[in-house]
């Protein structure tokens, strides 16, 4: 594996090989002392062209976790601001001698195009609508925790189907793993074409979550909209926000997830996040093992890990 830009790049053995060697990375983080060398004298470089807590700080902490140095851009910061383009930035950050470099940009494509411009690695942390791949990864990771494997399983993803990556990435995973996915939105918020979508879709939240193994919520990108797809907020709740009361409809085993940043009150009500079965947090602390096993994976093919790690 050269690069990482889409979830299509790895397949089901490619997701399976980064699930299986984030057991080893989750065994790290554990430790009083949570590092390795396997990536010493490697130098990871974040290029976000759009804001994140999430994704770069888990990011960075795996990167230093395999003791990798680190070249942190700040486009607010940074020759941006002065009319530099995307290929001048991304030649400048090799020129000083990167290994990878972690992408995030609001346009479709763009890591794609970066793979032109340098020699380094390149990990795509979020296109535009396009991709996610490393967040599909550990969603994956998080569901095979609780159920081992996804197989015949049936997940609901729910909301702003249209703007998110998320929503195509986890899509094209789950269903890698075998499992059954239902996207449930209103229709403005469901992509103008679903062909290819490996997907069911329903506008009735109620009817779909007796049946859901997961029930996974997307937030309103409302940074994306560019038109009034909704009458409300308050009725988006009403329709397809997941409260107490929808709860009630899950199977007692059933799942809650959220990518995050969580709009509490629109998609989820407050009270459910911090119900025993939303998973959230763990996907969070998920997140950190996972982006080591992908860095390493980049990175470190060959490189024994010490301390039991292998």
């Amino acid at each position: 594996m050269r690069h990482l830009l889409s979830i299509e790049d790895l397949g089901a053995a490619g997701i399976n090989e980064i699930l299986d060697l984030s057991d080893t990375f989750v065994e790290v983080s554990g430790r009083s002392i949570p590092k390795v060398p396997a990536l010493r004298g490697k130098t990871v470089a974040w290029l976000f062209y759009e804001d994140s807590t999430r994704t770069r700080l888990s990011f960075e902490t795996a990167a230093k976790r395999l003791s990798a140095d680190t070249m942190n851009f700040g486009v607010s910061s940074s020759s941006v601001n002065k009319g530099e383009g995307l290929r001048d930035t991304v030649e400048t950050i090799t020129a000083m001698g990167v290994d990878a470099i972690v992408v995030r940009h609001a346009s479709p494509g763009v890591p794609w195009q970066i793979t032109r411009w340098t020699d380094a690695c390149v990990i795509n942390a979020g296109d535009g609508w396009h991709q996610h791949p490393t967040q599909a990864l550990l969603d994956c990771y998080t569901l095979r925790q609780h159920f081992d494997s996804l197989e015949g399983r049936h997940i609901a993803i729910v909301g702003d189907i249209k703007h998110s990556r998320v929503a195509r990435s986890d899509l094209l995973a789950f269903t890698m793993l075998g499992a059954e996915v239902t996207l449930v939105a209103p229709q403005t918020l469901l992509p103008p074409s679903l062909e290819g979508w490996p997907a069911k879709t329903s506008h009735d939240i109620d009817a779909v979550l007796p049946s859901a193994d997961v029930v996974y919520l997307l937030r309103m990108q409302r940074e994306r909209m560019h038109e009034a797809l909704l009458p409300s907020l308050r009725e988006y709740r009403a329709g397809y926000g997941l409260t107490l009361d929808r709860c009630a409809l899950l199977a007692d085993h059933a799942l809650v997830m959220h990518p995050g940043p969580m709009n509490r009150g629109v998609e989820i009500d407050p009270e459910v996040a911090d119900l025993d079965r939303s998973v959230v947090v763990e996907q969070v602390a998920n997140g950190v093992a996972v982006r080591m096993a992908v860095l390493y994976l980049l990175l470190g093919s060959g490189v024994e890990l010490t301390g039991g790690a292998r």
